[in-house]
């Protein structure tokens, strides 16, 4: 396989975020590989036309590694790998342990467990690239989901050593977002104090992380960098 036809892998793109950007590089002619934990319409979607869609448990070891083997069947080589498999879970009480156990397997065991044992994937002499999609929260902690936070940091601090254990073959960059879009179910008022929380003030949609996405997969001169798409929200 050549490098110009190397496939990005997406984790966890059967919607929102991981889904757009998905679209967006098949949109520009360029092979994609993504991962889903559970079946939406948008996996059928990037199948259809033409993504390779895996199958992925992220939660332990054996899974993970159970799905580097899928991957490493379906391609020699991958233009980049972008990490943005994600949960969303808040402390809950009797449940902590677990709580933590499964945010840090998938923001930070995954990604750790795949960047070591796929970079030779990504070293064919061309550009290679790893994005870790981190979180804006990671500034500042949050008081209700407390793990969340944590294994997001523990992203930023992987790309830091990442990037600095596979250059120069490989860059290792990160997107950090604050709110990028609203759920269906969010309410008038809910939609008016998260929108304060930024100088701009606006809901930019998933389009603003496939230029930040875009802008670190085409620059050659950036490694080691976490790039914060929140609208200003550290002013505020």
């Amino acid at each position: 396989m050549s490098q110009a036809n190397a496939p990005i892998l997406i984790t966890g793109a059967g919607q929102r975020i991981g889904l757009h950007c998905a679209e967006r590089l098949l949109d520009a002619g360029q092979p994609v590989i993504i991962s889903y934990r559970s079946h939406r319409p948008g996996v059928d979607r990037l199948r259809e036309r033409g993504a390779t869609t895996l199958h992925a448990d992220f939660s332990g070891a054996e899974g993970i590694m159970a799905f580097i083997e899928a991957l490493r069947e379906q391609t020699p080589a991958l233009r980049a790998i972008v990490h943005n498999a994600s949960g969303w879970q808040r402390e809950e009480a009797g449940r902590e342990a677990e709580v933590f156990q499964r945010m840090f397997e998938v923001h930070m065991l995954a990604p750790y467990l795949i960047n070591l044992h796929c970079a030779d994937l990504l070293r064919h002499g061309g550009p290679a690239d790893i994005v870790h999609i981190s979180d804006d929260v990671t500034r500042a902690g949050s008081k209700k989901h407390i793990a969340y936070a944590a294994s997001k940091a523990g992203l930023d601090n992987l790309t830091l050593s990442f990037a600095a254990s596979l250059a120069p073959a490989i860059k290792v960059n990160g997107i950090a977002p604050a709110l990028i879009q609203f759920n269906e179910g969010d309410d008038e008022a809910y939609r008016r104090k998260a929108l304060a929380k930024s100088a701009l003030g606006i809901e930019p949609g998933a389009e603003v992380i496939y230029q930040s996405l875009r802008y670190l997969l085409d620059n050659p001169y950036v490694t080691g960098t976490t790039l914060a798409v929140n609208g200003g929200r550290h002013l505020v």
